[in-house]
């Protein structure tokens, strides 16, 4: 996908921090492209030298912005704020901020996408709706830093349509992993091998299967998909294909142990804290549960591999992303932009991390010592090649959701795993009602 990405140019209007979206015909004829000075990257997006300096000439009056970021987040975002308005003291600026959940920011956008923020914090899986709607401004070039290669690869897929790039990846750590005991658990890497340690010390491990969000992780290790078509509204789906049955058998063998058994987060928090459970797919917010239970003996890895259908296959993951994106109806496009890239830079994202715990999708700040030595945020690092950006339909939680509940109980009825399957499949890729 990286290799699509076009190299485009910035325009006069756009460094003067006038351009506008939706077809603002008079402002689109009225552009002339600058000097193209800056390196162009492998990635293809063009970091151009002067392009700042341009911004800061052209710029007369007052620069006035408004932020949306989470009511978790105003205390940091505000700090980021001063920071960046200090780094240029010639330039007046008066910018607002407001708290909008990253989980309910596109609704608040799309009821009147011209009066939203110029520059807001969104969920990734927003991204397709809000492009749809005109609400981003595509990152066509760029200020500081290649935003594409400085990101991991599957932030940057999650912030794309299409093969262009919509928006700023602000944090990957919205993912599953795998965190165990390691008095009972020696080796993570598989799940035989799991099954073996957790049965000999009486232990359970946690997988809630009944759960579109985590059953995704066991088909696509076998190279089966769910989707979000085109459309933005309807789902693809493979499951049913040849290996999906395997699948299946997979999950019921690994519950017949009586080892694995499907529970969801309150279950699992219970049973780590009561010592019944001794491993759990799961997520950093349950993390800090696992570690103070488990003390020195807490870990966490990658997901293991599990067989399927006779061969190791490496579980997947959905993961998900924070974005920040620009809206094009702004009247100082440019320096939404140059705010939305210093918001998600390097070094605002490391501190982000000091501050809030929340995972880095800068490479280099994922990499760094501090965030290496959170053993949570390491293992979503070391999963992260074998993870997919939730993007999916309302239609797919239900059915995926009773196939899981299905398999998880062994399936009691005995009825066709195949027949179960298309079934569930045919569920998920149902039309959607207008």
């Amino acid at each position: 996908m990286k290799k699509k990405l076009v190299a485009l140019t910035l325009t006069a209007a756009m460094v003067a921090g006038v351009m506008t979206g939706c077809g603002n015909k008079a402002v689109q004829e009225d552009t002339t492209a600058v000097g193209t000075d800056g390196d162009t990257t492998e990635a293809g997006v063009q970091v151009n030298a002067d392009a700042v300096q341009n911004l800061i000439d052209s710029t007369k009056d007052t620069v006035k912005l408004t932020v949306w970021a989470s009511e978790e987040d105003q205390d940091f975002t505000q700090g980021v704020i001063k920071d960046f308005t200090a780094a240029y003291p010639d330039v007046k600026f008066d910018i607002t901020l407001g708290a909008e959940s990253e989980s309910t920011c596109k609704d608040t956008v799309l009821a009147d996408v011209e009066a939203a923020a110029d520059v807001y914090t969104f969920a990734h899986d927003q991204v397709n709706e809000l492009v749809n709607a005109g609400a981003l401004q595509e990152v066509v070039s760029a200020y500081t830093y290649d935003v594409v290669s400085a990101n991991v690869d599957t932030s940057i897929d999650a912030a794309s349509v299409n093969g262009k790039l919509y928006a700023y990846p602000m944090t990957a750590d919205n993912g599953y992993f795998m965190f165990y005991d390691s008095s009972v658990i020696s080796d993570p890497s598989t799940l035989e091998a799991m099954i073996a340690d957790a049965e000999k010390a009486g232990k359970k491990i946690a997988i809630q299967f009944n759960n579109g969000w985590y059953l995704y992780s066991f088909f696509k290790a076998a190279g089966l998909d769910a989707t979000l078509n085109d459309d933005g509204k309807t789902n693809s789906c493979t499951w049913n294909q040849a290996g999906g049955t395997d699948v299946c058998q997979a999950i019921i063998d690994a519950v017949k142990t009586g080892v694995v058994v499907n529970m969801d987060d309150g279950t699992t928090v219970t049973g780590i804290q009561d010592g019944t459970v001794c491993a759990a797919i799961n997520g950093i917010w349950n993390a800090q549960v696992a570690s103070d239970a488990w003390g020195e003996n807490y870990a966490a890895a990658k997901l293991p591999t599990m067989k399927i259908g006779g061969k190791d296959c490496q579980l997947s993951s959905y993961s998900g992303f924070k974005l920040v994106g620009v809206n094009p109806h702004s009247k100082n496009v440019g320096w939404s932009m140059l705010l939305a890239e210093y918001l998600t830079s390097e070094k605002v994202q490391t501190a982000r991390f000091e501050a809030r715990n929340l995972g880095p999708s800068n490479k280099n700040a994922a990499s760094s010592p501090a965030v290496q030595e959170d053993k949570a945020i390491a293992a979503l690092a070391a999963q992260a090649p074998y993870s997919t950006p939730q993007v999916i339909g309302g239609n797919y939680w239900s059915p995926a959701e009773t196939l899981g509940q299905i398999l998880a109980s062994g399936n009691p009825d005995g009825e066709d795993l195949q027949k179960i399957l298309d079934t569930a499949v045919e569920g998920i890729t149902a039309p959607v009602s207008e």
